[in-house]
């Protein structure tokens, strides 16, 4: 890594609050095009755009062509700002044309099917698998946010969560009566005597094989395609961010504001939400299809 892709990761980390993974994903975008533009610091505009036209004759998916593209272009302006270079030579780069796909969503029926099957379990792993559903269903949690709760947070039943999300800004997370409940006999389970995942953790779901000390995103994807299995659901259409997809969806099939749903999803910008209202109209385009008399087929 050159003396300036480090200056501008750092710039990145202070300035603009980016994430690990954000700074992981450039450092490897960046050095992925300096070794195919023969140098950022020296490269032409030709070079840089050859490099680009590249990545997909390589393969890559358009979603990382297009982040290629932001790490490279933004790196190019900061090292023109910083008078490392007399040009931009990324000004050119136009962004992958790319279909934006709709995410996977339960019904509301499924969702209920996969609660049912994990209340037909014993145990204390069956309650912590509840209140980890029930929490990302009733307030659109990430993955990464709902597994970073602490215990602490819940110990007084809360109405609502402070959620820290990407760039770590805070947001507000509603919880209902039925994840409170879930939560609750998942607290009373985990303080147990003899519960095997020390009661002392931080952790509102603590792993002691876990580096982390709490519970992993594909531990709990796995748990999650167990139990769609069991409810008899396509485990191919279950995952963590399905539950998020799920809540944002019902949530604008029943009347929610577009800009609530936003702020809930801790979304910087409204166009990211307006995704789930194609899959809402779908919905309901299907509805009238099916259901209005002059949309049968075989009418009399």
């Amino acid at each position: 890594m050159t003396p300036q892709i480090e200056a501008f990761l750092e710039m990145m980390a202070v300035e603009r609050d980016a994430s690990p993974h954000t700074l992981s994903a450039y450092a490897r975008d960046l050095a992925d095009a300096e070794a195919g533009a023969g140098g950022l610091m020296t490269a032409t505009r030709e070079q840089v755009e050859a490099w680009y036209a590249g990545l997909a004759a390589r393969g890559l998916s358009p979603a990382t062509q297009s982040r290629r593209r932001s790490a490279v272009r933004q790196f190019c302006r900061f090292a023109l700002s910083e008078g490392w270079r007399a040009d931009d030579p990324s000004a050119r780069l136009d962004a992958p044309r790319r279909g934006r796909p709709l995410p996977r969503v339960l019904s509301r029926d499924e969702v209920a099917r996969l609660l049912a099957a994990v209340e037909r379990r014993d145990g204390a792993s069956a309650l912590r698998l509840r209140a980890l559903i029930e929490l990302a269903y009733a307030s659109g949690m990430r993955v990464s946010e709902l597994l970073a709760l602490r215990v602490e947070a819940v110990r007084r039943d809360p109405t609502h969560l402070i959620v820290r999300g990407k760039g770590g800004k805070e947001r507000l997370a509603p919880l209902n009566a039925s994840a409170r409940a879930a939560v609750a006999a998942w607290l009373a389970a985990r303080d147990a005597a003899h519960e095997p995942e020390a009661p002392e953790s931080p952790w509102l779901f603590p792993s002691s094989s876990a580096r982390s000390g709490r519970l992993t995103p594909r531990r709990f994807a796995q748990l999650l395609d167990q139990a769609a299995i069991e409810a008899g659901i396509d485990a191919a259409r279950v995952s963590p961010h399905v539950l998020r997809h799920a809540f944002a969806t019902h949530l604008l099939e029943g009347g929610a504001d577009l800009r609530v749903v936003q702020t809930l999803l801790g979304h910087a910008d409204v166009g990211t939400t307006q995704i789930y209202t194609h899959v809402t109209q779908d919905a309901l385009a299907e509805t009238v299809r099916t259901r209005h008399p002059l949309g049968r087929r075989g009418r009399a």
